[in-house]
């Protein structure tokens, strides 16, 4: 059990606080927020703190920090976080629902992953990673850092997904598909392919790259 202050005001805050509440042993204590968007001293019930400083009131060595934000920017956002907290000394929790089936390798740090997920033998998951709920993550995959899944995407098996990219609901991967970094697989889109360009966009079916759009600059 840890006691923990969850990044952010907005409804992904408000889910992570509803699913450590409701469903792991931890203890949130507080919320944190950059100042700019700071309109109240409390939130949920709990404190507000700016995360300018946030670690002057709460110390690392005593509370740990849980950052679950959306995937916008191709999560760059959500990595910038991340990574200033732990320049603040923090350590990150990970949250993975007493509803979902874990049987991977392992799975790294302030990650995000709610039910009816299914996470199949000898896959492997790195940090700040978000699988909303009902995904199927294949066998002998790798997720790298810094990426999110939306619901019900199927990731087949041998899969390698680079950091930074985004599956849109219903989205499909063929088995030993290799994602580049920053690949964004839109809403509904098949891929038959077995390697994405890096920043690509690929929507439809069989999936097909957008010519001249970059996924950081259009998500």
């Amino acid at each position: 059990m840890a006691k923990v202050i969850i990044f952010g005001v907005l409804d992904s805050a408000e889910l992570a606080h509803w699913y450590l509440e409701n469903d792991s042993d931890h203890e949130v204590v507080a919320f944190t927020a950059n100042k700019a968007y700071i309109k109240q001293d409390s939130f949920k019930g709990l404190p507000l703190v700016a995360f300018e400083n946030v670690e002057e009131v709460y110390s690392p060595s005593e509370y740990k920090l849980f950052a679950p934000m959306t995937g916008r920017k191709m999560n760059k956002l959500r990595e910038k976080i991340y990574l200033e907290g732990k320049k603040k000394g923090y350590e990150y929790i990970s949250y993975i629902s007493s509803k979902a089936t874990n049987l991977g390798v392992g799975i790294g740090e302030n990650c995000f992953i709610l039910e009816d997920n299914t996470i199949q033998p000898f896959t492997e998951i790195g940090n700040n990673v978000v699988l909303w709920s009902g995904n199927h993550i294949g066998h002998h995959g790798v997720i790298k850092d810094h990426v999110f899944f939306t619901s019900h995407v199927v990731m087949s098996g041998h899969c390698i997904i680079e950091s930074h990219c985004f599956f849109g609901v219903n989205a499909t991967l063929r088995d030993n598909s290799h994602l580049k970094k920053g690949t964004l697989l839109a809403m509904g889109a098949c891929l038959t392919l077995q390697e994405t360009e890096e920043w690509g966009v690929y929507v439809g079916s069989p999936a097909k790259k957008l010519k001249d759009k970059i996924s950081h600059e259009i998500y």
